[in-house]
């Protein structure tokens, strides 16, 4: 008796909830859904870690240049290093040439200048929206073509959005309230 009244109350309740259930339920995920997820959670929206307009928030010039005492990288050179590399892969992936690289990575960390400071952090977040805008746009073809540049282009990014946090614990600059205790 009791299992006959626990399968009439499912066959009453469970036809209407099941459309709400669906509702709610996110899209399947599919490739262009993924790599631009990784690329606004590396970008501008937090999600399980700090995004590089988080990190870079609020630094001042002099903050940027900044070098740990263990000869590590300042978060300005960390910057300057991402930018570089996207902007590098964006040329690329847009078929453009992507200039004169000597090979040498030293080159895009020591080329940062505090004076430009303000600079390189709009140069990087219009960068990273341009990437956001080729993987929105592009065709199925060409965005399989570049989904492996695209995933290293994210784990790279959040690499050194880590170095650039713990920079800014080290110096002391860093705001434990943004995301990172």
């Amino acid at each position: 008796m009791r299992h006959s009244v626990v399968v009439v109350i499912l066959t009453l309740v469970v036809p209407f909830s099941l459309p709400s259930f669906a509702q709610n339920q996110p899209d399947p995920a599919t490739l262009r859904s993924i790599l631009l997820h990784e690329l606004e959670t590396t970008h501008n929206k937090a999600d399980w870690f700090v995004p590089i307009s988080v990190a870079v928030d609020g630094l001042t010039p002099e903050q940027a240049n900044w070098q740990p005492a263990n000869g590590g990288h300042s978060a300005g050179q960390l910057t300057y290093h991402l930018l570089f590399w996207n902007r590098l892969n964006l040329e690329r992936l847009q078929g453009k040439s992507s200039g004169n690289f000597t090979g040498n990575n030293d080159e895009t960390f020591t080329k940062f200048d505090d004076k430009q400071w303000s600079d390189t952090v709009k140069q990087l977040d219009q960068l990273m929206t341009d990437l956001e805008k080729l993987v929105a746009s592009a065709d199925e073809k060409k965005l399989a073509s570049m989904a492996t540049t695209i995933a290293n282009i994210c784990t790279h990014n959040a690499y050194h959005v880590g170095q650039i946090v713990y920079v800014r614990k080290l110096q002391g600059s860093w705001n434990p309230e943004k995301g990172v205790k």
